[in-house]
């Protein structure tokens, strides 16, 4: 992946890894009619005013995907001034989209790091977790890869 947007850029979904738009870069769709079962596990914390979000993404199969996208949304904005680890890429103000890379069947992705500054001095923030992309597989579990999270203010880790 390239060079990250500038600060304030708003992406679409056509913007992410994979998918046409993503700095040239493309990666091949998985075959028509493919079914994979991806999941994602991890934990958030929200502590002075940073949000730490760690995301191993998985596959269950039976198909490979070659690529997905992750989208993690954030119930307060974004400080917007930081770098995101290679592979993400802010989508709106309270939005970041990430590359699990490829993923063969009952095998994993790329885990996913992020140490982020959230506006203000939130008490709570919740993150919503889910697919923006698989890649071109059909997921029928998507229960697996759709998560809400509530991370109060006292640095625990709340995992999903």
């Amino acid at each position: 992946m390239g060079v990250g947007p500038a600060v304030g850029a708003v992406l679409t979904d056509t913007d992410v890894v994979g998918r046409p738009g993503a700095g040239g870069a493309t990666v091949a769709p998985a075959a028509p009619g493919a079914e994979a079962d991806l999941a994602y596990h991890g934990h958030v914390s929200l502590w002075a005013g940073r949000v730490g979000v760690w995301v191993e993404p998985s596959n269950h199969g039976p198909a490979a995907v070659p690529d997905a996208t992750v989208r993690l949304r954030f119930s307060a904005p974004l400080d917007g001034t930081e770098s995101l680890p290679p592979g993400c890429l802010r989508g709106s103000p309270e939005t970041v989209l990430c590359s699990t890379g490829e993923m063969r069947a009952a095998g994993a992705g790329r885990p996913i790091a992020l140490d982020l500054r959230v506006a203000g001095s939130p008490a709570e923030v919740v993150v919503n977790i889910n697919t923006s992309w698989s890649g071109g597989a059909g997921d029928r579990n998507p229960g697996n890869n759709t998560h809400r999270v509530l991370a109060p203010a006292t640095g625990d880790k709340y995992a999903y």
